[in-house]
């Protein structure tokens, strides 16, 4: 694969050789992640930077829903975007439907915005394990917006704010009172929460619903990167399109606040250093699947399994062998 060759055509904006680097960073193979960090690192000087936005929920809250409508909307200003839809993968096969492109349309017809489904395969916190690498490469391609849809599985999917300047929560009407809006995990990540399916015969329950987060809110210590009023609850309707223009100009506002107060780049640089430390622990993961680390493993094992050795025992031991090699 010529690196030179694709890294010129994804900083013109070429659709295929993003999709077919994506697929590259996603990649296990060895030669293929020594070309996936070749790339990377000959983008990274583009200099280009997009608003990136994570968006999590409980599964059929309607994230693809609002995503298409968002989507739509945003592309109708004039602005690209690009989604990064994680699937769930299976526990028994491995394999994932992939089928956020199905969902999504009208905006997948569309030629300002790009659409990338992925395997979340064995990796935890709802986004797949090279997300953050695909978020560089639809920056690098020239979007402006990048919208990071996670798996959806509960209170403990967070990780996709550690690589978004935005964290949007939707939930739907009724989906819980004030004690689940002061719970913490996801709700104190949040940045906005959006009350979705805010119409018809539930528009009053997400009146309601919207309500009792806001008051739940406030009861959160602040953190020092939000402004006055964050973060906030704020009702939609991605099925009738209301809600988003408003929920629009929320973003631009707290992501202007956070730039003037010098919040942007602090948290950019705190993400950069999670993940250096992530990519050192799964290289010393990747360890484990060597010949002799793993007769190793295979041995420890047979031994905790009979009871002759505690697991903690034999993870020390393990991780003692490591260090010495």
């Amino acid at each position: 694969m010529d690196i030179d060759s694709l890294a010129d055509r994804i900083l013109n904006g070429d659709r295929r050789a993003l999709a077919r680097a994506i697929t590259l960073v996603e990649s296990g193979r060895a030669d293929h992640r020594t070309q996936a960090t070749a790339l990377l690192d000959q983008l990274a000087g583009s200099g280009r930077q997009a608003l990136r936005i994570g968006l999590s929920g409980t599964p059929g809250v309607g994230k693809s829903t609002f995503i298409e409508s968002f989507g739509m909307m945003l592309t109708g200003q004039n602005l690209r975007v690009a989604v990064l839809a994680v699937d769930p993968s299976s526990a028994r096969s491995g394999g994932s439907i992939l089928g956020d492109k199905t969902r999504m349309e009208r905006l997948s017809r569309e030629k300002n915005a790009f659409i990338r489904p992925s395997p979340s395969q064995s990796h935890l916190g709802g986004v797949a394990r090279r997300t953050r690498e695909a978020i560089a490469l639809c920056e690098a391609a020239g979007f402006d917006v990048v919208l990071i849809e996670t798996v959806g599985v509960g209170q403990s999917e967070t990780v996709v704010a550690e690589m978004s300047d935005l964290f949007l929560l939707l939930l739907a009407p009724a989906g819980g009172d004030e004690l689940q809006g002061v719970k913490r995990g996801i709700m104190e990540m949040a940045d906005m929460i959006l009350i979705n399916k805010a119409d018809g015969d539930l528009k009053a329950t997400a009146t309601r619903t919207c309500a009792d987060y806001a008051g739940a809110l406030r009861l959160l210590r602040k953190r020092p990167q939000d402004p006055e009023g964050f973060p906030k609850a704020m009702t939609v309707s991605a099925v009738e399109e209301h809600g988003l223009e408003q929920a629009w100009d929320e973003m631009q506002g707290l992501t202007a606040w956070r730039r003037e107060n010098g919040h942007w780049v602090q948290n950019r640089a705190v993400q950069a250093q999670y993940w250096f430390e992530q990519e050192v622990r799964a290289a010393l993961l990747a360890r484990l699947s060597t010949t002799h680390a793993r007769a190793e493993l295979d041995q420890l094992g047979a031994e905790v399994r009979s009871g002759h050795l505690s697991p903690s025992a034999a993870a020390d031991r393990m991780l003692a062998g490591l260090l010495d090699d």
